[in-house]
């Protein structure tokens, strides 16, 4: 093995502090190595990856480890040197685990699943294991809102939240069962509520869809999500900190789970269930715990600015001399206290979401936004001086005109000049950041049934919003990678059928040239508009009600002349693109 990888993993590993109190040095009678697929640096800051550690390593009879996609470097020695990929706490083989689990928050994430696989000497295919391979187990986010793309590849799906599928999860495999064939064992799992075991379902195909599902007998159809109640849990937070991660220079705590607000394009508000909220005082006890090793406090959720008593927890903070950091705040939840704590803290930039550029996107998505109410935000956020303001705004969403652009832009403008009065006022400069991602259709969403804008329309569109915007000074447009988004686009709605295009993407194959190859036309898992009554590739699990999500889709879509307003949409966008 290369002497090169073990001291680079040393060295991680010595400038960590550990505030786990269980782990690695515990022993246990089942070996287990929570893999995060992708680079240490972005596991590390994982508040998930964290959670899911210490839920393991805390597990009465099992001994836990971690590893990561190696870095560039590493990776080109792994190869060079034929070593087998090793743990990070003990540089033991992968393939030397009773289990393999991976911590997926993310699908691009999907792509790295077969290096750390082949890296590991463990057989790709599910199919292909036999008794003396580590059984590959898989949850997080990702999985539970679409795992087929790489389901061949996995022996267990965790379907849900880990604070309650764990238990069940360490249980099962700590059974004697596990000592028997590996088919009793897979059986076994299946029993466990929020447990998938992909063997055990076929795939139907009708006419190039997936038309149904049949699952062996005993196997629950679907899979239905578990999820948590927060209060009997202690609250997700930093486990591991190091100075080499992603947050390194904070401690992160979850305030709440989920989103209370359900926008029809985000599946925060429908995958988690009911939106829940951590009591203060579990937050404060954490709190005290963290400010003894960080000055920071990062406090994460889906929808921080909900969470009923953030301008209390914020201030608590800042009145014990330490910083506090959020991610976006909502537009209509800007809580002073907050603010004046965020203020406090040393931030001069301030994200925030209105999502849909014009009145009548933010109505069809239901972010439940006026213009006035996000000019009256940027107001108060301007008024104490805070002048540099980034801006999250989606384009190609169903039904998007060149009208809905415009009114972007006019938006904007309205922003910006608000800021140069301020500007003038205390002679500071400041800077409006238009942050435009392309929509993605993601499962368990009222909008699962839309496709994703075809690339050439949405290039087309942000060369318009590009001249649109060049000439407003202090106006800085960036942009999320459009082929990027169509990749994720393909593994959020794609089926089992991609996974042979993963396994040769994984091996420096080119999307394109992979699609090629496996016959597969991307175009058509990322871009149709699926119909309403088609089986979905998801289906097999339950992670939200479909026909809750059905309703949504009928009602504010309008279902019947759908299809006509987004090809009007489109010809009336295209023209006038072409026109610019």
């Amino acid at each position: 093995m290369s002497w090169k990888i073990k001291q680079k993993l040393r060295t991680l590993l010595a400038a960590e502090t550990n505030l786990c109190s269980t782990g690695f040095g515990r022993g246990g009678d089942l070996s287990v190595c929570l893999v995060y697929p992708n680079r240490y640096a972005t596991g590390m800051g994982s508040l998930g990856f964290q959670t899911v550690y210490r839920l393991l390593a805390g597990s009465a009879g099992i001994h836990c480890e971690r590893a990561f996609l190696p870095d560039r470097d590493d990776l080109d020695e792994y190869r060079r040197s034929g070593s087998p990929l090793m743990s990070l706490e003990s540089q033991r083989p992968l393939a030397d685990f009773d289990v393999i689990a991976f911590s997926t928050s993310f699908e691009p994430d999907y792509l790295n699943i077969p290096v750390i696989l082949s890296l590991a000497g463990i057989p790709l295919y599910a199919a292909e294991r036999t008794q003396s391979n580590p059984l590959v187990v898989a949850g997080g986010a990702a999985f539970f809102i679409n795992p087929e793309p790489v389901a061949d590849l996995m022996d267990v799906v965790c379907i849900g939240e880990g604070e309650d599928i764990i238990p069940g999860v360490v249980a099962a495999l700590l059974s004697p069962r596990r000592d028997e064939t590996r088919s009793a064992l897979l059986s076994a799992m299946a029993a466990v509520p929020g447990v998938y075991v992909p063997s055990l379902y076929r795939p139907v195909y009708h006419q190039g869809q997936v038309s149904g599902c049949d699952a062996a007998e005993g196997a629950p159809f679907p899979v239905t999500r578990a999820s948590a109640c927060l209060e009997q849990h202690e609250p997700s937070s930093s486990q591991i900190l190091s100075e080499e991660v992603e947050f390194g220079d904070m401690f992160l705590i979850e305030v709440s789970r989920g989103c209370p607000r359900g926008c029809r394009f985000c599946s925060s508000g429908f995958i988690y269930g009911a939106f829940r909220q951590q009591p203060y005082e579990h937050l404060t006890a954490l709190v005290d715990k963290g400010l003894a090793h960080r000055g920071t406090v990062g406090l994460v959720g889906a929808a921080v600015s909900d969470y009923a008593h953030i301008g209390r927890l914020c201030r608590s903070i800042v009145d014990k001399g330490a910083r506090v950091s959020v991610s976006s705040l909502r537009i209509d939840r800007i809580d002073p206290e907050m603010l004046d704590a965020l203020i406090a803290s040393g931030h001069r930039t301030i994200s925030l979401a209105p999502e849909g550029g014009s009145q009548r996107l933010r109505d069809l998505i239901r972010k439940n936004l006026t213009e006035e109410q996000i000019l009256d935000a940027c107001g108060m956020l301007i008024s104490r001086d805070i002048l540099n303001l980034k801006l999250y705004v989606i384009i190609g969403l169903p039904t998007e005109t060149a009208a809905d652009l415009d009114e972007l832009v006019r938006l904007v403008g309205a922003i910006r000049e608000r800021v140069i009065e301020r500007a003038r006022a205390n002679k500071r400069l400041g800077e409006i950041t238009l942050s435009v991602n392309p929509f993605i259709p993601k499962p368990f969403t009222p909008f699962q049934w839309c496709g994703m804008e075809p690339l050439p329309s949405l290039e087309r569109k942000v060369k318009l919003l590009e001249s649109r915007l060049r000439p407003l000074s202090n106006v800085r447009l960036k942009v999320e990678s459009l082929r990027e988004s169509y990749l994720q686009a393909l593994l959020s709605r794609g089926d089992r059928r991609l996974t042979p295009l993963l396994v040769a993407m994984a091996g420096g194959t080119s999307l394109k040239k992979a699609a090629r190859e496996c016959g597969i036309d991307t175009d058509r898992y990322v871009q149709r508009t699926i119909g309403g009554e088609e089986f979905l590739p998801w289906n097999v699990i339950g992670t939200a009600e479909t026909e809750m999500l059905r309703r949504e889709y009928e009602r504010h879509l309008m279902m019947g002349t759908y299809n006509q307003l987004v090809t009007q949409s489109n010809r009336a966008t295209e023209q006038h693109l072409k026109n610019i």
